[in-house]
């Protein structure tokens, strides 16, 4: 019994501190399965770009007028010249240094269209509706839009809320860039820009920087190989000849400055090593016999230059392609003064696939040092490592910004969950030792019942002896009394000799069932039954007035209580028979649904001495209150009283 309920309290009290953890949140998510998001989450990381972001001085973006209203609309709209099959639009925020949070976004719009079309359709074709409750607004990563491919030959971006500028909060739409892509080619490079408003147009803040091509981002890979920038100086125009290998149609040109970015503050400007003045040839003969011009480009001043720069030309074929710095970096660094030319990477591009890659160069021009190789221009990798397509590019670091925002939310849920499993741990530990001191208390408690149990045994086997046996020779005492008169009656006397032989028969399983007469299931199926035939068996000489009230209630006590209220009647009876003298005996009984109440009352002389040792015990086993006092006819009344809805569980 002791293990059968110490098994189930642990069980309610597990159940107790599961529920209990289980309560204090509603996430559906596991400590398991946010561990794997959070182990998902890193390796994907490690398999983007960094975002690194350039320093210096340069172009910054388009920046609009100021506005009082939030809900100003304002228009962008990018001429692309020609029809192009769209399949994505990237816009990237301006940055501004926040003095607590870092760098943040700055004036990116809160509620923004992007419509795209064709000539001689106004209204065009809605693209996307950005809302601030959509979650999709960046944070300082460029917003990748897909785009489905729609042929346009225009794309314009409509504002409907505005956000404010940081620095004076008046409300206002700054863009770093938009690039749109077909394919891998940015198709927006360089066009025209058309606000619907009125725009500043500084050096740094200019409606043509939101198409330069240049971004606020340095690309690091974080793969890859390092690569030190071509660093070169000599006298006259500098001259870099690649030669391709095959004849191959070319359409653009990508060239990376020398590395800035690695230090704080950087050692030179942006432009450092940028020829002013540049020309891009083109032939098909190593000897340029045959030379076509493709671009004569041209770097003004330091907002135009950045990182990356691209130039976009009329498709030609080409094998060999050289540029020509018609106007150089001039430099006054004491033995390496004079002309100089710096590049990270020369990109050729033929349908936004970069074909210059591991080609041969040559040059006019001496390298300083060792480690800065001619070939370092061809070698796809930069200081930071590998150098990716502009498209793939922006696409990891919008995802990294992603995956960086929701990566605080799983680990501050993890955090959650772990600070609940250390108190559930806690919770456990003092569970477990109270169950410990519970179950040693449960096993104590049942060892002393247990004695109690067994010597209630002995004392119930005992009066069961007493009571029932000794009833039951007292009444073959009676009715051999009884035989001896009827004598000269025969039919009398065959009637009592055949009550005796019954008697003794009960006398007999009685005697073989005192020990275990709760069990046995003959006895006292039917109380009324029971107490009128003992009655007329003790009572056979003497009047007797037997009565009954609430018979079922009666049939609803245990099989214990009734024989125990059975055999208290039985002795009170044999009471009555042997110190009373009565000749006549009056027995209630009276059930209802909270107590039953017995009483036995006779004519004799009264009550003399103490209460009947007998009755007190059989009344104690019963767990019932009961008195012997002298009654109204001067006679003895026995009385009863047991509460039906008494628990027994601790008896």
């Amino acid at each position: 019994m002791a293990r059968f309920l110490s098994h189930h309290l642990f069980a309610a009290l597990f159940i107790a501190v599961v529920q209990a953890g289980s309560a204090r949140g509603s996430e559906p998510a596991s400590i398991s399965e946010l561990e794997r998001e959070l182990e998902a989450i890193d390796t994907e990381l490690s398999a983007l770009a960094q975002m690194s972001l350039n320093s210096g001085v340069g172009p910054i973006g388009y920046r609009s007028a100021t506005f009082p209203n939030a809900k100003e609309k304002i228009s962008l709209k990018i001429d692309l010249g020609q029809e192009f099959r769209i399949d994505e639009v990237v816009l990237i925020p301006a940055l501004w240094r926040d003095i607590r949070s870092g760098f943040v976004s700055d004036g990116f719009p809160l509620a923004f269209d992007i419509r795209v079309g064709t000539e001689g359709d106004e209204e065009g074709t809605l693209v996307v509706e950005i809302r601030e409750e959509s979650g999709r607004l960046p944070g300082i990563g460029p917003m990748v839009i897909p785009a489905s491919g729609e042929t346009a030959s225009w794309v314009k971006i409509e504002t409907s809320q505005l956000s404010r500028r940081a620095f004076d909060g008046l409300h206002i739409l700054q863009l770093s860039e938009v690039l749109i892509f077909e394919g891998e080619t940015n198709v927006a490079l360089h066009k025209r820009v058309t606000p619907s408003t009125e725009s500043l147009d500084l050096d740094a803040w200019n409606r043509k920087n939101l198409v330069d091509g240049i971004v606020p981002y340095v690309m690091n890979a974080a793969k890859g190989l390092q690569s030190r920038a071509l660093v070169a100086h000599g006298t006259g125009e500098p001259v870099i000849e690649i030669d391709l290998g095959e004849v191959i149609p070319l359409s653009g040109i990508r060239l990376h400055a020398a590395d800035q970015s690695d230090t704080v503050p950087q050692a030179y400007p942006g432009d450092y090593g940028l020829p002013r003045r540049f020309r891009i040839e083109a032939a098909s003969s190593a000897d340029f016999s045959d030379v076509r011009v493709l671009l004569e480009g041209q770097i003004d001043s330091i907002y135009e230059a950045g990182p990356m720069m691209d130039w976009q030309f009329p498709e030609a074929d080409s094998r060999y392609v050289r540029l020509v710095a018609t106007e150089p970096y001039l430099s006054n660094e004491g033995q390496s003064s004079g002309s100089k030319i710096a590049f990270a990477e020369i990109e050729l591009h033929s349908n936004g696939r970069n074909v210059a890659l591991g080609k041969a160069m040559t040059s006019n021009f001496l390298r300083v040092g060792s480690t800065r190789s001619l070939s370092a221009l061809t070698d796809g990798n930069n200081l930071y490592g590998e150098i990716l397509p502009v498209r793939k590019w922006m696409n990891q670091l919008a995802q990294r910004y992603e995956l960086e925002t929701r990566r605080p939310i799983v680990t501050g849920q993890l955090a959650e969950r772990y600070a609940q499993q250390k108190i559930n741990l806690k919770l456990m530990f003092w569970l477990a030792a109270i169950l410990i001191v519970g179950i040693g208390f449960l096993i104590l408690y049942y060892r002393r019942r247990s004695r109690r149990q067994e010597a209630r045994i002995r004392e119930r086997i005992s009066a069961n002896l007493h009571d029932n046996l000794g009833a039951n020779l007292h009444a073959i005492g009676l009715l051999g009394d009884l035989a001896k008169e009827a004598v000269d009656e025969p039919e009398e006397l065959i009637d009592t000799v055949d009550r005796i032989r019954l008697l003794t028969e009960r006398t007999g399983r009685a005697a073989r069932d005192c020990a275990n007469m709760i069990e046995a299931t003959d006895v006292c199926q039917d109380l009324v039954v029971e107490m009128k035939r003992d009655s007329m068996s003790f009572l056979a000489d003497l009047e007797h007035d037997l009565s009954f009230e609430g018979e079922d209630f009666l049939r609803q006590l245990s099989r214990r209580r009734r024989i125990d209220l059975f055999l208290f009647y039985k002795e009170a009876l044999i009471n009555v028979i042997r110190h009373s003298g009565a000749t006549s005996v009056k027995t209630r009984l009276v059930a209802d649904a909270k107590e039953v109440r017995l009483t036995v009352t006779d004519n004799g002389h009264g009550h003399e001495g103490d209460f009947p040792a007998s009755l007190q015990r059989r009344a104690r086993l019963l767990g019932a209150h009961s008195s012997v006092r002298q009654s109204e006819s001067g006679g003895t009344r026995i009385s009863l009283t047991l509460k039906t809805h008494k628990f027994e569980f601790f008896k």
